[in-house]
């Protein structure tokens, strides 16, 4: 369980409501993502832009950190099948997608982070900082299907 946007609180599994973060936490409106207990056999991080994946990594195995290229690792084709789903609905044109692969279930989205929010792992560094400035361009410049996932400047950070 985990607020979609923002890491108020750690993603982790709860034993019970009473566990939960309360309000210091989350506002009252505040949406949560709730899922089922998983086991991921690998994890991929995909920084992507426009719908296609610009550059990937994997980041971990059976939980534990193991970073490699997307280009050398053996389930490349598999990760890239998959993100061809995720990647043309309904994100922001650019954005970082993480995906794994479910123990008894296939493929499945970790979540999507802000481009500017995830490290990088061992994707390219300059296709990985082509997908952040996108996304880091002047308010005009974006496109209506980027417009739900801006937010206002906070008022201590105006001029």
């Amino acid at each position: 369980m985990q607020p979609p946007n923002d890491k108020n609180f750690p993603a982790r599994v709860y034993a019970g409501g009473s566990g939960l973060p309360g309000p210091d936490a989350v506002e009252g409106a505040e949406p949560v993502l709730v899922s089922d207990i998983v086991t991921f056999a690998v994890e991929y991080r995909l920084f992507v832009l426009d719908g296609e994946v610009r550059t990937g990594s994997r980041y971990a195995a059976r939980g534990d950190l193991d970073v490699a290229p997307l280009a050398e690792d053996p389930r490349r084709a598999e990760v890239l099948a998959f993100a061809e789903r995720p990647a043309g609905s309904g994100l922001p044109r650019a954005v970082v997608v993480d995906v794994g692969l479910v123990d008894g279930s296939g493929w499945a989205v970790v979540e999507a982070n802000a481009v500017w929010a995830g490290g990088h792992y061992a994707c390219d560094a300059d296709a990985a900082l082509d997908v952040v400035l996108r996304a880091a361009r002047p308010e005009a410049e974006f496109g209506a299907s980027d417009h739900p996932f801006l937010r206002p400047v906070p008022e201590a950070v105006r001029d």
